[in-house]
């Protein structure tokens, strides 16, 4: 494309939506004024893109029919070979479709985006495949990740392994669905306020969302860079102490990682849980739609952890109950100034950036009635807010977060781990069709109270799979220290190791 110098009218267009009432000729004195930058514009528009060279041959994939996928997980099927040796020789994995793989369609669950195919692989994805994974496909997710159920998605909704009919959990429905089956042995998912930890816990996986800054988010399309995480989510907890190796540390591209602690993961197995003391935080007991059963189920899996030898003590955090008015105002705004206003990539931050990505999205506002229930929600409170008060609550919500931090983290000095349900319910009916909007946004929304405090704390927190209720999987969290995920994976696998989840 060309940029052109702005016509009179098209500048005092401009000028009204800025505030600005100026007169003939100064629009037309600020039209020479912004020669040089036009100028600049243009010659910035001859220079060629910086994009990463691809390895790996692949082909573009396929749609999978009903019939093939008949819980909706795919949004390609494909088959990207990797390096002949490595950590992840011949594993399996899924990508969550906001996870660019070079030559193959991504969708993010959104028809705006819809054929678009990404020109360079996600940091993680090089990484994957430089390890001998195989990238088996893009898995379904929430439209534009913006859903804790798995119904918002522009093709359908996808279904729980378990019990067809069911919420697989969101946002990264597809990833934890297609490793509960067996079609992938380990998957990508992406966490913003539970999207990893929510659907491992109602499909019976394991799922780390890792400390923040860990992993880089370069190549993967975002919502809000301060609770965009990036993680494994595997069948067993040896694989994904072992994916988490592989993918995280510096790129030179996330301007998020700042040093971080980089550990060998899956030495971390095997150790017992003997002298750990774990904090059962009751507060992630009590929330309104706190199930009886699952909370029953959360509690019994404390006490096998105690008779694993380590020390499990109750624990209170008050300010818990806080966190969703601190988390609200950083997701929903920060969402919209990203992922609507910003074109799908946003601003002012260091990183490799998609630009056909942010073409081809500027068209949702061609196709906003397109967008799901939870989407125009977000999209309107935030414009609401924005327009009467600025942006005034975001930054308060980010330093009221620094006290959310330091109430964990005071817990977190005399114990090594924090544990309460991942998600207070199991896996709940998916909407009708005809269901009110209402039961849509609630079925949306409902799960995230425990899970979305880490999301803008920062702590790494993981679910692990601790019993059936109903015929359905019920999860624990294990919350610990900033880049301290080794003793999350000491604690979860030796609670695999202890027993069958499913009999539990």
């Amino acid at each position: 494309m060309t940029v052109q110098t702005p016509t009179p009218q098209q500048l005092q267009t401009v000028a009204k939506e800025c505030g600005l009432d100026l007169s003939s000729a100064e629009i037309a004195s600020f039209i020479c004024l912004m020669s040089p930058a036009i100028a600049s514009y243009q010659a910035l528009d001859a220079m060629a893109d910086e994009i990463p060279i691809v390895d790996y041959p692949r082909t573009p994939g396929y749609r999978p029919s009903r019939e093939e996928d008949p819980r909706n997980v795919w949004h390609r099927k494909t088959n990207v070979v990797g390096a002949k040796a490595g950590k992840l020789q011949g594993k399996r994995v899924a990508l969550k479709d906001n996870v660019q793989l070079a030559g193959v369609s991504m969708m993010n669950g959104n028809t705006a985006l819809e054929g678009f195919v990404p020109e360079f692989d996600a940091t993680i994805v090089t990484r994957i495949l430089d390890a001998g994974g195989v990238i088996v496909g893009k898995a379904h997710c929430e439209n534009l990740c913006l859903s804790g159920g798995s119904h918002t998605n522009a093709t359908g909704p996808t279904h729980n392994p378990f019990k067809m009919g069911y919420s697989a959990g969101g946002s990264s429905s597809g990833s934890s669905v297609a490793v509960a089956l067996g079609e992938a042995d380990m998957a990508i998912s992406c966490d913003q306020g539970g999207s990893i930890r929510i659907p491992a816990s109602f499909c019976g996986v394991y799922g780390m969302k890792p400390t923040f800054g860990l992993v880089p988010y370069t190549g993967i399309m975002p919502n809000e860079v301060m609770v965009d995480h990036a993680g494994p989510c595997t069948a067993t907890v040896a694989d994904n102490a072992l994916m988490l190796e592989v993918i995280a540390g510096d790129d030179g591209y996330d301007s998020r990682i700042k040093s971080p602690t980089i550990h060998a993961y899956t030495e971390a197995l095997g150790q017992g849980v003997r002298g750990l003391r774990i904090g059962i935080v009751k507060e992630g007991f009590q929330h309104p739609g706190s199930e009886e059963a699952v909370n029953a189920s959360v509690r019994a899996a404390a006490e096998r952890f105690r008779v694993l030898g380590a020390e499990v003590k109750e624990v209170s955090i008050p300010m818990h109950f806080e966190a969703p008015a601190i988390f609200s105002p950083i997701c929903g705004e920060g969402t919209v100034q990203t992922t609507f206003r910003g074109d799908g990539y946003g601003l002012s931050r260091g990183d490799l950036y998609s630009v056909a990505l942010m073409d081809k999205f500027r068209g949702w506002r061609q196709r906003a009635n397109d967008l799901s229930t939870t989407g125009k929600l977000f999209l309107m409170t935030s414009t609401y807010i924005h327009k009467l008060y600025g942006p005034r609550y975001y930054g308060k919500a980010m330093n009221v977060s620094r006290r959310l931090r330091a109430a964990y983290d005071t817990v977190l000095s005399e114990f090594d781990l924090l544990l309460m349900p991942t998600t207070p319910m199991k896996a709940t009916p998916l909407p009708e069709v005809d269901a009110s909007r209402e039961d849509v946004v609630a079925r949306a929304l409902e799960m995230i109270s425990n899970t979305s405090p880490f999301n803008i704390t920062h702590h790494p927190a993981m679910t692990v799979p601790c019993g059936m209720v109903d015929g359905l999987p019920v999860g624990l969290m294990l919350i610990g220290k900033h880049f301290d995920e080794p003793t999350i994976y000491r604690a979860a696998h030796a609670f695999e190791q202890a027993g069958d989840w499913k009999s539990m």
